[in-house]
């Protein structure tokens, strides 16, 4: 008690009550900054993010990724056409996985079993004939690291 009132006379008591308010808010203000900091590191990882394409960002992921770029339809003979397809590395690791291929089978290979499959199973649910004759594969290497399939 009378340390208590001689720091309080001596002004001691102000002092260390203004040190502990200081270090208050100066916690407070750590906490803040390094909040501000972090969203400005997920606002730059979503901006970043959004440049990329949906491939990109399902790459990014992990995650499988299939699309159908374009349908081309041969004008002579509307039976006849094929769609260019685009997929990433995880969406032949799935199609492995659920047997469409093994590895060392070329991935545009596993793809087209999965898309013939695909189809078949489209024909099947519409009634239609399912075993007719699904055309030929077609592989030809682009310079780019893609493969044209037709």
């Amino acid at each position: 008690m009378i340390k208590d009132f001689i720091k309080k006379i001596t002004g001691i008591k102000a002092i260390e009550d203004a040190t502990a308010m200081a270090k208050a808010e100066a916690a407070v203000a750590q906490k803040l900054t390094e909040q501000k900091l972090k969203e400005a590191a997920d606002a730059e990882a979503k901006a970043e993010l959004a440049k990329l394409t949906p491939k990109e960002r399902a790459t990014r992921k992990g995650e499988p990724w299939v699309s159908v770029l374009d349908t081309h339809v041969n004008k002579d003979n509307v039976r006849n056409g094929f769609f260019e397809l685009d997929w990433n590395a995880a969406f032949v690791v799935q199609l492995k996985q659920e047997g469409y291929g093994y590895d060392g089978d070329p991935d545009e290979e596993i793809v087209d079993r999965w898309f013939r499959d695909l189809a078949r199973n489209i024909l099947s649910d519409e009634g239609q004939d399912a075993s007719r004759g699904a055309g030929y594969i077609n592989v030809s290497k682009l310079a780019d690291g893609k493969a044209e399939v037709k």
